[in-house]
């Protein structure tokens, strides 16, 4: 690995802080971001300073807090756009919501969580949408969850060791039971999640693995929990594989090369 030099170390420190706000929902003051990346606050605000004048970020004069600009809107659009797991993606989306009659979604993996790339919504009056480009954390329901199924070891562990946000009252949050889910889901092939990162949802998601056989993403199929009964979901689970290997082999995905799961 090449030595760390002034450049790299104030660039790595710039992505941290930009990153910060894909990992939150709302505007973001100086101290927070500070605190959560180990910067001092004057570099932090140096970092924004910067950030805003090119349009990355906006600054609120009202509550002296930051948030996603023009510039980052338009960047997150383009790479979901160009992205080569959304474009392996869209036929296979397109059959799964047409065989379940639920919506299907595919994820990305991306550091620190997932991102929704795309959607085909189901077409009943009553249905499941979701927020496309925004970070997820992997713990939280079965898109997420099948992703850190199949990640190696040290890279769970990464997260099990971390603290585990509560979103709903059924969100697992107890490292010794995701452990328990986890080797179900990869012994099964395929996660189920009620309720567990939105209330009143049920889905079934399978894992999408690129090239070198690690996981990429992975594919679901979503909806009102009322409808995404076990039985539903027993239904549902040959067509989720069905299309995550379909988008697999899209990828560049060889059927002879063993996926790189957590039990190597």
């Amino acid at each position: 690995m090449e030595p760390s030099t002034g450049g790299t170390v104030a660039t790595a420190r710039a992505a941290e802080v930009l990153l910060e706000f894909g990992r939150r929902t709302r505007a973001l003051g100086v101290s927070e971001i500070a605190r959560s990346t180990g910067l001092s606050k004057a570099v932090t605000h140096r970092i924004l300073t910067t950030f805003v004048e090119c349009g990355l970020l906006l600054y609120d004069t009202a509550t002296r807090r930051y948030l996603l600009g023009p510039a980052a809107a338009t960047l997150g659009a383009r790479a979901i756009d160009v992205s080569p797991l959304r474009r392996a993606a869209h036929d296979a989306l397109l059959d799964l919501q047409r065989v379940t009659g639920e919506t299907a979604t595919v994820s990305a993996r991306v550091p620190g969580g997932r991102v929704y790339l795309d959607q085909v919504e189901s077409d009943q009056e009553i249905k499941m949408t979701v927020e496309l480009g925004r970070r997820f954390d992997l713990h939280s329901g079965s898109s997420g969850r099948i992703i850190l199924a199949f990640l190696p070891e040290h890279e769970q562990e990464d997260v099990l060791t971390q603290p585990l946000t509560r979103l709903t009252s059924t969100t697992i949050v107890e490292p010794g039971v995701l452990r328990d889910t986890l080797r179900e889901a990869r012994e099964r092939g395929v996660c189920r999640s009620v309720g567990e990162r939105q209330e009143g949802a049920g889905s079934i998601a399978a894992p999408v693995f690129g090239a070198d056989g690690t996981i990429a993403g992975s594919v679901s199929v979503c909806g009102p929990a009322y409808r995404m009964t076990p039985e539903a979901c027993t239904a549902y689970e040959g067509a989720a594989k069905d299309a995550a290997s379909r988008i697999s082999r899209n990828l560049g995905y060889p059927v002879d090369v063993p996926t790189t799961a957590a039990a190597e």
